[in-house]
């Protein structure tokens, strides 16, 4: 009986030409562009505080839907004066500026536009304007005008400043005269929500409502 010679056997391992991709080009890393927060950005540090945090891995209920601190219940001002909700943070002076980042935080954590957000100081700028403003005032107003994100400002111009949602006011100085009238002013600012962070008492007097 003749024999059939048997097929040959194809090694399993036995495979076609490898094609090798061929290396995408890296993306040029984006250089960093001082500017303010966004929703998407945490809060760099402020000098000598240490490295920036990073962004919460959940939101949290802002002063939306809740206040923004164990503080006393923001309160409707008299219909006259303003329909903004006033809300209000116990803080030092030296504690204010920290306590109106907080507040920035929880609004963004919660769903609010940046470009919704006006945070005031009654006394030192804000360390965001100080530097921003170290590229000039044209440069620095551009970034109001564009408004688009949170933007920083004395309460002493913040008749210059566009009216926002909401506005944080961080009582960082003393409350002279001036500054009491600005503070009082600034509630023309604020189309929703009022948030300041100061001395209670003092918040109270250059206000003139009940805190």
């Amino acid at each position: 009986m003749p024999l059939i010679p048997e097929e040959p056997q194809i090694p399993e391992s036995a495979q076609g030409p490898r094609v090798t991709p061929a290396a995408g080009r890296t993306a040029p890393t984006p250089r960093p562009v001082p500017g303010p927060r966004s929703a998407a950005t945490p809060r760099p540090g402020s000098p000598g505080r240490g490295p920036a945090r990073p962004t919460p891995p959940a939101p949290r209920p802002g002063p939306t839907s809740t206040p923004v601190a164990p503080a006393p219940a923001g309160r409707k001002l008299p219909e006259d004066r303003s329909a903004a909700q006033l809300q209000l943070i116990p803080a030092a002076a030296g504690g204010a500026v920290d306590a109106a980042d907080e507040a920035v935080d929880l609004l963004l954590d919660s769903g609010r536009a940046p470009g919704d957000i006006l945070v005031l100081t009654t006394g030192e700028q804000h360390p965001w304007a100080a530097h921003e403003l170290s590229f000039g005032e044209a440069a620095y107003w551009a970034q109001h005008d564009a408004g688009d994100d949170v933007f920083f400002a004395r309460t002493a111009n913040a008749g210059r400043c566009a009216p926002r949602s909401v506005v944080v006011v961080a009582v960082n100085g003393d409350l002279d005269e001036t500054a009491a009238r600005a503070l009082s002013e600034v509630r023309t600012r604020a189309g929703e929500l009022l948030i300041v962070c100061g001395d209670p008492q003092k918040v109270n007097s250059a206000l003139g409502a009940g805190v």
